[in-house]
């Protein structure tokens, strides 16, 4: 009688079951992540941490340049936006991203609404930003660089998927710079 080359149904049904078992026992894992492991987790914490307080600090630029300068809302609230998206991302608390300048709850952002700014273009306003609008969106594309730049270098001790997001927002800031310095 010839052998047939096919597999039996009880050979396929053996082998399907112990594939099965071999993946859910080497899938099932009870043992404690090693030390590099944890100095890894540890790490990203820290960095995502660092990029959540950079972030808000951007976003609270952000307000007190709006409440210095009303006048610049159209071209700074998207962007704005855009840094709050980017607190939230990285887990830190931040005011809505729909929320405007005076009702995100950072006590700094009110307080330089206080007073009429100087004359002169080189003094700054109550919280740092200067008087003169053009200067104040100088200033704020030098804190989206810096932020930007701040991500990037992060990047090298990220695990994979905080890195993805530090690209991403670096990106994002790059953007901003060019948005804000209209490609100079």
């Amino acid at each position: 009688m010839p052998i047939d080359p096919r597999p039996r149904r009880r050979s396929l049904l053996a082998t399907g079951a112990a594939g099965a078992a071999a993946l859910l026992l080497t899938g099932c894992s009870w043992e404690e992540p090693t030390a590099a492991e944890r100095g890894l987790a540890s790490a990203g914490e820290r960095l995502r941490g660092a990029a959540a307080r950079g972030s808000a600090a951007l976003l609270v630029r952000y307000d007190r340049t709006l409440a210095a300068h009303p006048d610049l809302a159209e071209r700074l609230e998207p962007l704005r936006a855009d840094v709050a998206r980017h607190v939230k991302a990285f887990g830190g608390t931040g005011s809505g991203a729909s929320a405007g300048p005076k009702a995100s709850g950072t006590p700094k952002a009110s307080e330089s609404t206080g007073g009429s700014p100087a004359p002169d273009a080189s003094r700054s306003t109550g919280a740092g930003v200067p008087a003169d609008p053009g200067r104040a969106l100088a200033a704020l594309a030098n804190a989206e660089r810096a932020a930007a730049d701040a991500l990037t270098r992060a990047l090298d001790g990220a695990p994979p998927e905080l890195a993805r997001l530090l690209a991403s927002v670096a990106a994002a800031g790059a953007v901003h710079v060019y948005l804000l310095t209209d490609g100079e």
